[in-house]
């Protein structure tokens, strides 16, 4: 690939996300590159197209068993869905079920099927002669004891922030997956083990926005919050906490299935939280 840059004195070329689904890129980066320009040059960059993958998002829950299948696009590639059809999907359980997933629309696989907390399940995905498989233990649903919108002073600037106080199961090992929604658009997200503080209640801070600036996150009055808390095992937390760390330590995730393809499966306890922004109700905390 060649670019021509004219009347330029610094070009800075940074990484370049090309292929993405959910939460996160998969294409590993361009090396960051900044040249200094006379008026006029042409620079050859070789950004390594990767083949293309299978991207499988599954989950399990009180509710019904969904999996997403999908394929990652070049970052040349602008013909848009990239959906699976034609696999078939199993999911048995430890304690000797076992469901099918019926293909619905956009990608989307689902059952009727209810997921029992302490029961391990393991998602079978058959496509073009390969299968992907991982693993996922249920967990109960996790107690949340508040949410609320604070303002705190860092340095010399206030800035609003989400607290999260979640209730930890008592003796055993648990692991959270936090995602804030704002008005049914993802807003932020975070994952948490009770490593520090077993048995206590747990606290979560989001980094909302800066008071006076004009950034596009800002909270508006009215804006809708809703906290998606998870109970995760140990394996997707694995997952997402490396998703949580790879843009500072310059990897891809870690791999949650077996078989070569991306994305992870997760069987998990819910428990949702809704709010509604208003200014006037955020609170000042130290």
């Amino acid at each position: 690939m060649r670019i021509k840059i004219t009347g330029i004195n610094r070009l800075l070329v940074g990484g370049v996300k090309g292929m993405r689904y959910s939460l996160t890129s998969h294409l590993l980066p361009l090396t960051s590159l900044i040249a200094l320009l006379s008026c006029e040059k042409t620079i050859d960059i070789d950004y390594h197209t990767a083949p293309t993958q299978y991207v499988v998002e599954a989950s399990v829950t009180a509710t019904g068993m969904t999996a997403r299948l999908s394929t990652t696009n070049a970052m040349d590639d602008n013909s848009g869905s990239s959906d699976i059809s034609e696999a078939d999907i199993t999911v048995s359980g430890s304690d000797g079920s076992s469901s099918r997933l019926y293909y619905t629309n956009n990608g989307f696989y689902r059952a009727a099927a209810k997921g029992t907390p302490g029961i391990s399940y393991t998602i079978d995905v058959s496509l073009d002669g390969r299968h992907f498989t991982s693993t996922s233990t249920m967990q109960q649903a996790p107690k949340v004891n508040s949410f609320k919108v604070i303002r705190k002073k860092i340095t010399t600037e206030w800035f609003q922030m989400g607290k999260l106080l979640i209730q930890d199961q008592p003796n055993e090992d648990n692991w959270y997956f936090m995602h804030i929604y704002r008005n049914d658009v993802g807003y932020r997200w975070a994952v948490m083990s009770d490593r520090n503080d077993p048995n206590k209640e747990l606290q979560q801070l989001f980094s909302f926005f800066r008071e006076g600036s004009g950034d596009s996150d800002v909270l508006r009055e009215g804006d809708r919050l809703r906290v998606e808390v998870r109970a995760i095992d140990q394996r997707a937390y694995d997952y997402l906490y490396s998703m949580q760390v790879m843009e500072a330590t310059g990897t891809n995730p870690i791999q949650n299935f077996a078989g070569g393809c991306l994305g992870y499966f997760s069987a998990y306890g819910e428990t949702t939280v809704n709010l509604v922004y208003h200014s006037e109700e955020v609170t000042e905390e130290d």
